[in-house]
């Protein structure tokens, strides 16, 4: 036996003997059964790769006896298809590694029932734990065993390789709902428990698609079903429509939303909400209650051209509004996935990628939905056109799919061009072996379909790239967001004085202006009044603007470095006395009635121009217009910079006290000239209302 041979086989026993192994398969012999044959193999040394972990090692005999090739095989095809930059020494071994399980992966997902094999179950969770040990010497003897768990960063590597497990926008927050009571790691009882329930997901649609009565609807389009409630007395669904109320069945597919009212023994013919056509559509939560009241949070308000008024479909339930939220959140997911596929005009595959997309994530929620987790799940996260929807720069994350897939209408041609292990698998291409999803008929399983999926060997994609930002983005905003939550305070009384507290500045530079302004202190008051008609006179107001803008830039930046050192100021505020639920509501009644008092005084004032400009009172017109046509001569005589000084100094001066007796006399006769003037006349007619009764 050659030297490296005997070293491999050493190599080998000594990890046998050490335990290191154990993590494969905790209860099954087939793993020790595998070691023995590498122990005993005489090219123990060709199937052993001295640059890879014990873990990869394995790992990638697996992904070797899938792909039906050697190791060496397969390390040979991965130096032929990647880049220099890829096979760089000191990321050579995650590369391979995952050019490996790329390709294994694509193979395995086109077996029927791939979801349900444990022995697939097992190799992806242990492909995530070699992403994190991928070299021979980041992992000493003995570091792994059954209990061994992954991070966030192997997760959101390798499961999106398989789109139906996850997808680059939304595997975060998958593995953050999976892992809320394991401190950010991820166990292989957890990642197959949620496996086990993404597959009766799985065979729920199934049943769904083949006890269906919406067949002759769906025909010509080929919708496929995604969800359907009210088929148990227990839960019904109700829609309400003026003022009538069915209870009915409701049907979410993947271009429509149908609900079927029930009868006594049967359904009527399904109505049909349309998702898929530009119907400028709102679909949003609503309050339902008897007799047209606002009272439960139940319900979903869907909203389209088509419709003469809005549909609103009610989803009862004892707590809460988890039900509602849920149908709330799917539906909005068809609705936006229809109008990304409008606004980049998507047409063929790609288009049956973008809904394929769409369709999964429902499937992923659904799974996520039956696990006992610590923390509550939120659909809108877990759904990948929501989230796009919410997160920050979502937009661009929504244009970059759009050129992804643009993209792949070339690539898909022409597959060697990037190389075929590059590429983890696409959704559409994987769904091959969800034959219910399309039928047998269907040209999914043609082979010149889209192949090449969201992650390349060795590379962040752009998509990824647009994704990290808009987390970085949505971070930020939620520590706002966090801050803004815990400056909200209860009681009337107590953010009247939080506000008063707030505007303070404000406020006190309001008043130390009015002292210039009715001269309580002619020693400040005159020189402010001769330096500020010099500037406008002179046109210096932009450069003191521009002044003022950078004297608070200054003082930011120096309040900035002074809270680094001392800390931030606190806003300290004096709570009132507290009051009680009759104050407080006497409190609201005096504001209300303030409010009101102003509006009367604002359409009085408007009411009183209204009768000068129609001259419905002569004398007081005729006053009017000689003050408007003298103020258009000043106007086209006076230079607009000395008008503007004259106004200033006029208004400024009338309160010194040379002047103040002449200004107070003259602002009598105008109040004595304006309350003179009586209001135009209002005739308040009460329009009939035509109850609708259907």
């Amino acid at each position: 036996m050659a030297p490296a041979a005997s070293k491999t086989k050493s190599m080998i026993e000594g990890f046998v003997r050490d335990g290191s192994f154990k993590w494969l398969n905790k209860n099954q012999k087939s793993s020790h059964k595998e070691l023995e044959e590498m122990k005993s193999s005489p090219s123990a040394d060709k199937k052993w790769i001295h640059d890879l972990s014990v873990v990869a090692n394995m790992v990638v005999r697996r992904c070797s006896k899938i792909l039906n090739s050697s190791t060496g095989q397969l390390r040979e095809n991965f130096e032929a298809e990647a880049s220099d930059v890829t096979k760089h020494p000191s990321r050579y071994a995650r590369n391979f590694l995952e050019y490996s399980c790329f390709r294994a992966l694509a193979l395995s997902t086109q077996v029927s029932g791939y979801i349900e094999d444990k022995k697939f179950r097992r190799l992806t969770f242990d492909m995530m734990i070699a992403w994190e040990v991928p070299d021979a010497v980041s992992l000493p003897s003995g570091d792994i065993d059954e209990d061994a768990t992954v991070g966030a960063e192997a997760f959101s590597r390798i499961a999106p390789a398989v789109p139906i497990i996850a997808n680059v926008i939304i595997s975060n927050y998958v593995f953050e709902f999976l892992t809320a009571s394991t401190g950010g790691r991820l166990r292989f009882p957890t990642y197959e428990k949620y496996l086990s329930a993404l597959e009766r997901a799985i065979r729920k649609l199934k049943s769904h698609s083949e006890s269906s009565q919406l067949s002759s609807q769906r025909s010509r389009r080929g919708e496929r079903i995604l969800e359907v409630d009210g088929t148990v007395t227990t839960q019904p669904v109700l829609q309400h429509l003026g003022i009538s109320t069915w209870p009915g069945r409701l049907t979410l597919t993947d271009h429509a939303l149908y609900f079927e009212a029930l009868r006594v023994v049967s359904y009527d013919k399904p109505i049909a909400y349309e998702l898929a056509d530009d119907l400028k559509q709102v679909v949003k939560a609503e309050l339902t209650g008897p007799w047209g009241t606002r009272l439960f949070d139940k319900a979903v308000l869907y909203k389209s051209n088509s419709l003469s008024e809005p549909v609103v479909l009610e989803l009862p339930e004892l707590k809460g509004h988890t039900r509602r939220d849920y149908w709330l959140a799917i539906i909005r997911e068809v609705l936006y996935a229809h109008r990304f596929i409008s606004k980049f005009r998507i047409t063929g595959v790609e288009r049956d990628e973008a809904l394929l997309k769409a369709l999964f994530g429902i499937l992923r929620v659904q799974a996520l939905n039956h696990m006992n987790s610590t923390i509550p799940l939120c659909y809108e996260a877990g759904l990948m056109f929501n989230a796009c929807d919410q997160l920050p720069g979502g937009d661009r994350i929504l244009e970059t799919i759009a050129t992804i897939l643009t993209s792949k209408e070339l690539e898909k041609n022409n597959p060697t061009k990037s190389g075929d292990g590059m590429y983890s698998v696409s959704a559409i291409a994987m769904a091959s072996s969800l034959v219910f999803v399309f039928g047998t008929s269907s040209n999914v399983l043609n082979r010149s379909l889209i192949t090449a999926g969201e992650i390349i060997v060795g590379e962040i994609t752009p998509l990824e790239k647009a994704v990290n930002e808009a987390r970085s983005n949505y971070k930020m905003v939620a520590d706002a967001q966090a801050t803004v939550d815990g400056a909200k305070v209860e009681g009337l009384d107590t953010n009247l004085a939080v506000l008063k507290e707030l505007l303070f500045p404000v406020t006190d530079l309001g008043t130390r202006l009015l002292r210039l302004l009715y001269w309580d202190e002619p020693a400040k008051s005159l020189p402010f009044c001769l330096v500020s008609t010099v500037i406008i006179y002179c046109g210096w107001l932009s450069y003191v603007v521009a002044l003022l803008l950078s004297i608070f830039a200054i003082n930011m930046v120096l309040t900035r470095c002074f809270s680094q050192r001392q800390g931030v100021d606190v806003l300290k505020v004096i709570v009132p006395p507290a009051m009680n639920k009759m104050e407080q509501l006497l409190a609201v009644q005096n504001a209300i009635s303030q409010a009101e008092e102003l509006i009367q005084e604002g359409n009085v004032v408007l009411l009183k121009i209204r009768g000068l400009l129609l001259s419905i009172f002569p004398q007081a017109s005729n006053r009017f217009a000689a003050a408007l046509v003298i103020l258009a001569l000043i106007m086209t005589f006076v230079p607009f910079r000395c008008m503007v000084v004259l106004i200033f100094f006029e208004e400024f001066t009338k309160y010194s006290p040379m002047r103040r007796a002449q200004t107070e006399r003259w602002m009598r006769r105008m109040r004595e000239w304006w309350f003179s003037i009586p209001a135009a006349p209002v005739i308040l007619e009460r329009a009939q209302e035509d109850k609708k009764k259907k």
